[in-house]
């Protein structure tokens, strides 16, 4: 049902954002704070991608002066930081609040402020750490700074203690988020969405945010009591006064290997979209995909040690991971074969989005591989420190979820610009990123079984390492080149691209049924759901109901199982506390790094900012019937 221009003209008035910095500050828009998240994430990405080449270079030659040691632990430290902690998994965030709402027909997240806040907070580590970097105290012990390392003996100055606040600050910021991600989906479904209904996409993004909200408190607890040992002399992870260095490793891990996960999820959830879209098909298995994320969500939470194999750990406690970490090939592979299906059973065309599809089958695959291998214990002990896991991290990292994730966003590119990226430079773009990781990373699986170390800033003449270092520097050159491509891909294409219309590939779930770029309000009206794939059935007719108010911010609430109306909820206005609270949070965060007391201090101004925050200055919205629309 179209609406007319006068219902148009009041949605517009209820949720537009104040005019100018006022509005760039106290927006509460989903959109433009997923915007907000994705380009500063695709500047780090670029930052960290000039650090990985600049340590390439260091590498290409024995013997290269290029780098001192300290710049190259620096340099180091900084790139795995940035990637890991501040783009891979706020970008999985970013695509969640631009999406869920859209997909569920919603017209914002269930907490709105929550979600400002949480890139405001994301936004003070990124501060952190990069300013940090720019008066050169960078972190320089890895992006795990392991104990004793870490510790007051052997770190003196703030190098540690900013690298572990500035995971507080982005695992706060995620914690936030993905409350906010999993209320949505669970609570604010349309009517008829049930649980049996829901888009693979939704199923993955609910399973990733909670299995953030049970993953992140433990790096969060480990890098408060690594700080706790710097300020205040607690000793956690002294040794010489009864600590345990290995618990800060079993915490990490605990949090570090759900993470892998974290970011691949999302990135199954981006591929089924693209598979069914592209093959014009239902998803074959679709339960067969839900429950193999389920069970890589259950699983990942029970193999943390194969990371702490050389170690030392009980031999008996080895075994059990080992299985564990093999279990988990399972349920990926289903996911595979289920895609695979697809495309060869459905009408399947290939445009850029479904290149990216292919490029993520064949690199995750092989990750997948290596990562069986290195999942046997006696085998994992002799590459554990090699540039063998380099290799594995990439292509399970960037093959996993970074592929998927330039898929998605060729993919829902028209959805957010009203422009389609160019074909021609999307292709020239997969060729070279795809051609350049797999030139740049392969060659480090031979490096790696041929001896050479990890975490090494040179390496002596003679070792017979350098040719495949060169040929790894210069694959890491050409996926760079590609990346560049693909950036000025889409910005010429946000002002030159030819407009796509609301729905130009023909997509099957109801983000495709707004307009290109969507208004502040995404949907005039309810839709209702009787499918998996609600744009194709009902030809081409989607059923709607009313009942929704135009005239004040509201949406629909629904039951978590059946997707039942229940109440229309008031929905948050602009606000300015989210960035307060942010900033009150974050000074207290920062002083913390130099004295305890700015602990108890600062919880006097986050106190004030959560009260303003949650003054209640509106009634709230009656209940009202809603109306099946013909």
């Amino acid at each position: 049902m179209t609406p007319d221009r006068s219902l148009i003209e009041q949605l517009n008035g209820t949720w537009r954002d104040p005019p100018g910095v006022w509005g760039f500050l106290t927006t509460v828009d989903h959109k433009r704070i997923a915007a907000r998240y994705i380009v500063t994430a695709i500047l780090l990405m670029f930052l960290a991608g000039m650090l990985a080449l600049d340590m390439r270079w260091q590498l290409s030659v024995p013997e290269n002066t290029r780098m001192t040691p300290q710049l190259f632990n620096e340099s180091f430290s900084l790139h795995g930081s940035t990637m890991l902690f501040l783009v891979s998994v706020p970008l999985m965030e970013a695509m969640a609040f631009w999406l869920v709402p859209l997909m569920l027909g919603a017209r914002n997240m269930a907490f709105p402020r929550l979600g400002a806040f949480s890139f405001w907070l994301y936004f003070g580590g990124v501060l952190t750490l990069w300013i940090a970097h720019a008066i050169d105290v960078t972190p320089d012990l890895g992006w795990f700074e392991y104990p004793p390392l870490s510790g007051p003996a052997y770190s003196p100055g703030h190098r540690a203690d900013i690298w572990a606040q500035m995971i507080t600050f982005t695992e706060v910021a995620a914690l936030a988020a993905s409350v906010n991600v999993a209320a949505t989906i669970l609570k604010m479904r349309p009517p008829g969405m049930t649980l049996a209904r829901m888009p693979v996409f939704l199923w993955a993004m609910l399973i990733a945010s909670i299995m953030t909200i049970f993953s992140m408190p433990a790096i969060m607890l480990v890098t408060s009591m690594l700080i706790s040992d710097r300020l205040v002399s607690t000793h956690f992870f002294s040794v010489a006064a009864g600590g345990d260095a290995v618990l800060f490793q079993h915490l990490f891990w605990f949090f570090g290997h759900p993470e892998v996960y974290l970011i691949f999820i999302p990135g199954t959830g981006f591929v089924s979209s693209i598979v069914e879209t592209f093959s014009r098909r239902q998803l074959f298995g679709h339960s067969v995909l839900v429950l193999a994320i389920l069970s890589i969500g259950a699983l990942a939470f029970g193999l943390w040690v194969h990371h702490m194999f050389a170690v030392g750990l009980p031999r008996l406690g080895n075994d059990f991971y080992t299985a564990a970490s093999m279990a988990i090939a399972v349920p990926a592979g289903l996911q595979i074969f289920c895609w695979l299906a697809s495309i060869w059973a459905g009408r399947t065309w290939f445009p850029t989005p479904m290149l990216w599809v292919l490029g993520f089958l064949a690199t995750f695959v092989i990750g997948g591989l290596s990562g069986l291998m290195t999942a046997s214990a006696a085998l994992d002990l002799q590459l554990t420190d090699t540039y063998f896991i380099v290799a594995h991290l990439h292509y399970v990292l960037v093959g996993g979820a970074m592929f998927p994730l330039f898929g998605a966003f060729c993919y829902w590119y028209p959805k957010a610009t009203g422009r389609l990226m160019s074909e021609l430079w999307g292709k020239v773009a997969f060729g070279l990123i795809v051609g350049g990781f797999n030139l740049g990373f392969f060659p480090m699986h031979i490096l790696g079984l041929m001896g050479m170390p990890r975490r090494v800033y040179t390496y002596s003449p003679g070792m017979g390492w350098e040719t495949l270092n060169q040929v790894a520097t210069a694959g890491s050159a050409i996926a760079v080149l590609g990346g560049l491509v693909f950036v000025a891909n889409a910005l010429w294409s946000y002002w030159r691209g030819e407009p796509s219309g609301a729905d130009p590939w023909g997509g099957s779930t109801l983000e495709w049924a707004s307009a290109s770029p969507p208004p502040a309000w995404n949907l005039a009206f309810t839709p209702v759901v009787a499918s998996l794939t609600p744009m194709w059935n009902g030809g081409g007719a989607l059923s709607v109901m009313d009942g929704i108010s135009v005239g004040k911010r509201e949406v629909l609430v629904t039951s978590v199982t059946g997707a039942g109306p229940l109440y229309r909820q008031k929905s948050a206005a602009p606000s300015v506390w989210p960035l307060l609270a942010a900033l009150a949070v974050s000074a207290m965060f920062l002083g913390s790094i130099f004295t305890p007391w700015a602990i108890p201090i600062g919880t006097l101004p986050i106190a004030a900012a959560l009260i303003g925050w949650f003054w209640p200055n509106r009634p709230r919205a009656k209940i009202g019937p809603l109306k099946a629309m013909p």
